[in-house]
């Protein structure tokens, strides 16, 4: 709610701005401009997000995640104790933890709020709950995809060339976010 009226905020200031430096015309023209492109980058992206969404349902289909799941899963029960005793948040998490290496948000989120849903314990979010939405935030990515998509639909001629600063910031988000929840999940024990 609070976000809502920040960007009506914003919004309102600007178009005040433009009315008293007499740019009203050159605003309308820009949105109009702008709503254009982002229609016009949406549909250039939808191929790929399809594509890597569809992939990622055919290896859940596949039982490749349950494989994943196996290979996943001394990590997983470090950093998600619950998985030990549930099998399906297992593959849950396995599914969106391989989906975020491919960069595929948009993939990942419905795996990733069906193990929320999972690791949820009545009203308050528990520390394995905490570091999944880390995780899900700051997530390790192997290969982009959705911002190779972006940079390839904006005319990037290399949109690959990206990849050693994610694997290294990715890495490093990851890997602070979890020991920052880590932590604070061991100082605020109730």
């Amino acid at each position: 709610m609070v976000m809502s009226w920040i960007w009506t905020g914003i919004a309102g200031i600007s178009i005040l701005c433009a009315i008293f430096n007499g740019s009203g015309g050159t605003l309308a023209a820009s949105v109009v401009q702008g709503a254009q492109a982002g229609v016009t980058l949406a549909i250039s992206m939808a191929g790929s997000i399809c594509l890597w969404s569809g992939a990622a349902a055919v290896m859940e289909a596949a039982g490749i995640t349950g494989m994943l799941s196996g290979l996943l899963r001394p990590l997983l029960h470090r950093v998600f104790p619950s998985t030990v005793k549930d099998t399906v948040l297992s593959q849950k998490l396995s599914a969106n933890i391989c989906a975020n290496f491919l960069g595929l948000g948009n993939a990942a989120t419905p795996m990733g709020i069906q193990a929320a849903k999972r690791l949820k314990r009545g009203d308050s979010a528990t520390n394995e709950l905490c570091r999944l939405i880390v995780l899900n935030t700051a997530s390790i990515q192997l290969i982009p995809a959705n911002v190779a998509a972006v940079r390839a639909a904006l005319g990037c001629q290399i949109p690959f060339d990206i990849l050693p600063a994610v694997w290294v910031t990715s890495f490093f988000s990851a890997g602070l976010g979890v020991a920052a929840a880590w932590l604070l999940g061991k100082v605020w024990k109730k």
